[in-house]
């Protein structure tokens, strides 16, 4: 199939992150890196998504509220330029909490609880029979988000395709109630790492569970959480065979070593005996801390300056507001709720 970054005609960029937090490496490798890309190639929006960080947070927003500037520091750091991208708070547009509201009477609980990314999710969180019903209904307002902006290229994770399925059901839908095509469909861009794994190698990268590493991350942390790296445990002697299958260390040097047959060479050299874990991991440590030197003192320059941050995300809203009120009207129009604009 034909890679859509390189299509000649300009698409339509949708993509963003839940302000729960800073951002981590796998945000880097998953998104961010192809962000910068994409923003001198097509038209990109990116959503700090703070309402839907409170859907598994309204009992501590201060979670989301205080992650916000962090989120959009960490966005300029990796070098999206808010010149070629716009940036925008998802709370500050009204258009997507309404889009979110029409869109709902248009898929039942069932398709909801059916949705892959959703089961997973609420089984990781734990939720039981309590669920928020913010959370329950993400997909929808993933899709209001979508399709807000007429995004038609959306880059995400391989865990996120059932949402990009479900936007486009209710483009669908919405489109045979209008007579006509309001909505556009829109389809994934998977990088090239979907999804990295945790440093632990066993759960899902988590701040609160120190198994990340952040783009803030400074040297004694970034050295602390490659030495604690999972490997292959059967790898007791350095002269022994290792296992590459799930040996995060070198996931990770695949996702960030520059040089693709040196990093073969050491896969060869582990395989066979005769390379031990202590320097693969320091082979890793010199790749990130290499990396993230410069991303670290860029952010500390932009984190400091939280009025500049705070004036970046109000111009992109205040542009997002105009371009997602259009869609809104649409949508009003379709279901026969625009009497004042008749």
């Amino acid at each position: 199939m034909k890679n859509p970054i390189h299509n000649t005609k300009k698409e339509k960029v949708l993509t963003g992150d839940r302000a729960t937090g800073q951002l981590h490496l796998g945000h880097f490798v998953g998104s961010l890196q192809q962000r910068v890309k994409l923003q001198h190639e097509h038209e990109q929006t990116i959503l700090v998504a703070d309402l839907q960080g409170l859907t598994d947070n309204g009992h501590n927003p201060h979670k989301v509220s205080s992650n916000i500037l962090n989120v959009v520091a960490d966005y300029l750091a990796v070098g999206i330029d808010p010149s070629k991208t716009t940036i925008c708070l998802q709370s500050a547009i009204p258009a997507l909490s309404e889009l979110t509201m029409y869109y709902s009477n248009l898929v039942s609980v069932a398709r909801l609880q059916r949705n892959p990314t959703v089961k997973n999710e609420i089984a990781s969180k734990s939720f039981g029979s309590s669920i928020p019903t913010g959370f329950l209904t993400y997909p929808i307002s993933q899709a209001a988000d979508i399709t807000a902006f007429k995004g038609t290229l959306i880059p995400v994770g391989d865990d996120q395709l059932p949402m990009i399925e479900q936007t486009n059901e209710i483009v669908r839908k919405l489109n045979h109630i209008a007579q006509d095509d309001i909505l556009v469909e829109c389809r994934p861009l998977l990088s090239k790492v979907p999804r990295l794994p945790s440093s632990d190698g066993k759960s899902k990268m988590s701040k609160s569970m120190g198994n990340c590493i952040l783009l803030s991350s400074s040297e004694k942390d970034i050295s602390k959480a490659v030495k604690s790296m999972y490997t292959d445990p059967k790898h007791l002697n350095v002269e022994d065979p290792g296992q590459i299958s799930g040996n995060v260390v070198f996931t990770y040097l695949d996702a960030f070593h520059s040089d693709p047959s040196y990093i073969n060479d050491l896969k060869a050299r582990y395989q066979k005996g005769g390379l031990g874990d202590g320097t693969t991991k320091r082979i890793l440590e010199e790749c990130l801390q290499d990396l993230l030197k410069p991303l670290r003192e860029r952010r500390e320059i932009f984190i400091s300056d939280k009025a500049q941050l705070i004036d970046i995300l109000r111009i992109g809203s205040q542009k997002s507001q105009e371009e997602s009120n259009q869609v809104l009207n649409n949508v009003k129009r379709a279901f026969g709720l625009n009497l004042f604009n008749l």
